[in-house]
């Protein structure tokens, strides 16, 4: 009578796990990284942008006082009827505009590279913030600069100084669109900036063992 056979047993020295074994699963075995939160959070990101945003439109009293000093005045003189252009052929109307126009994108541009250089991580409130700001220092230059200018009032000024004698009228934005030079230009210059010079968001998965043919999920060595 022949006794039953027996399953060979494996050698205690045999490690625990095998090699082949686990270099034969898939990538996709391996853990996906947890994503940690970058930056700020959100409600930072909004408090951020709001000083932002004031601190630009602050900047506008400076953009209405250059305009004030640097715009080119519109003569007028008047008679016992009307009051006129002392120059019909002039064009310093068009160079009040204009001024306005190359202050605001000076000044964009400038507020646009400074945030940048504060906040290179960037982010949407931060642009919104600087856009809207850029906005509101246009029109507290473009509202300062005809408070502090020439009086308003033509023909109350044109009684004061007599008849015949030249007088500067208000300082007037015809062309409306000026006002958004400044928030186009910092908003331009930021995401160039942004996108030339921003940080870089590092891989989100990198590849296993250095092996880029793993990282597209084929199987790895196994035993002969």
């Amino acid at each position: 009578m022949t006794a039953p056979l027996t399953p060979s047993q494996p050698p205690h020295d045999r490690p625990p796990h095998d090699p082949w074994q686990q270099a034969a699963q898939p990538s996709g075995a391996v853990p996906a990284p947890v994503h940690e939160e970058d930056g700020p959070g959100m409600k930072t990101e909004v408090r951020q942008a709001a000083v932002i945003m004031v601190a630009v439109a602050v900047c506008g009293v400076l953009l209405g006082l250059l305009w004030l000093w640097l715009a080119p005045r519109v003569p007028l003189v008047a008679d016992s009827d009307a009051v006129y252009l002392k120059d019909t052929e002039g064009e310093q109307a068009i160079g009040v505009d204009g001024t306005f126009t190359l202050l605001g994108l000076a000044f964009g541009a400038v507020t646009g590279a400074v945030v940048f250089l504060l906040r290179k991580r960037g982010g949407i409130p931060l642009v919104v913030g600087l856009t809207a700001g850029g906005l509101l220092a246009a029109v507290i230059g473009w509202r300062l600069g005809i408070f502090l200018g020439p009086e308003t009032d033509v023909v109350a000024h044109a009684k004061s100084v007599g008849k015949g004698v030249a007088f500067d009228a208000p300082l007037e934005l015809k062309a409306k669109g000026a006002l958004l030079a400044w928030p186009v230009a910092a908003l331009l210059v930021h995401l160039g900036l942004t996108g030339l010079f921003g940080p870089r968001d590092p891989e989100p998965y990198p590849l296993p063992y250095g092996d880029p043919d793993r990282a597209e999920g084929s199987p790895g060595p196994t035993g002969a």
